[in-house]
Formats: structure tokens, sequence, C-alpha cells
């Protein structure tokens, strides 16, 4: 899988979410603080990541910032993107099934290491759900 990864800053997890991604065998895409040449603020980075997704660059993207908010809200700007914020597992499972969550978004500060493991997990592990309510709620997101 093409996975965009964008963060503002190289605190916490920021490298290890590429590392994790690339052990994994996926193609991982990278921005803001991760590529020398872009601008590294929390908006302008997720944004690239998520129009990789909208643009279909990419399958998915993970966007982070210090609380993960700002880069849930910028990539949540960009049309056909659901970002989801994820403090553990559960959640991102969650967002995954009910959500069709495409965009991933972490907290440097909160993420720990075997957190971001167990995120990671759940997030590649998930799929959207089949149930007709669940799909029509995520066919409405696009009416709003």
């Amino acid at each position: 899988m093409r996975i965009s990864v964008a963060t503002d800053s190289l605190d916490g997890v920021a490298e290890r979410v590429v590392r994790l991604l690339r052990t994994r065998g996926h193609e991982v895409v990278t921005h803001g603080a991760l590529n020398a040449e872009e601008r590294a603020d929390w908006a302008w980075a997720s944004e690239l990541a998520a129009r990789d997704v909208s643009e279909g660059r990419a399958d998915q993207a993970v966007v982070c910032c210090w609380t993960g908010t700002g880069a849930s809200i910028a990539a949540n700007k960009v049309p056909g993107v659901r970002a989801a914020l994820c403090v553990d597992a559960y959640t991102a499972g969650g967002a995954r099934k009910w959500n069709d969550a495409n965009v991933l978004a972490l907290s440097l500060r909160l993420t720990s290491e075997v957190v971001l493991d167990e995120i990671l997990d759940a997030w590649l592990a998930g799929a959207p759900s089949t149930d007709a309510v669940d799909q029509a709620n995520v066919s409405h997101l696009d009416a709003i």
C-alpha cells in the first residue's frame, strides 16, 4: 500500500511511523518536517498528505502534530478525506470500520512507541463495515 505521512516536527514518534510502515512493506511518501523541501507547518504538511489520498497518489495517510488536532482538522478540509484522531488501537480500528477513515491523525505528544505499534496494527488490519447503516453514514458525509 502507498501511504503518505506528514508531520510538523520530528518530535515523539514522527520518524518511527515512517520506519514501521516501511518495515511492514508499505511505500511511504513523506511531507512536512520529513521532507526538507517542504514547509513543515501542520496545516500545509497535513494538507499535502490528505491531497495525496484524495487525488489517488496514496491509498491512506498518517498526519501528525503535537496534539494531532490541527493535523486532523487540516486533513478533513480536503474533499474525500475522512481523518480520525486516534489515541488507542480501539479508536483506530473503529475509525476504519465504522467511519471508513482513510487518514490517521496522531498526537506526537501523547503517542508512545508501544501505543503507536498497537494503533498501526489496528488501523492497517481494519476494513470498512459492510453494514448498510454504517455505509449510509459514511455516504452522508459527502452531503454535509
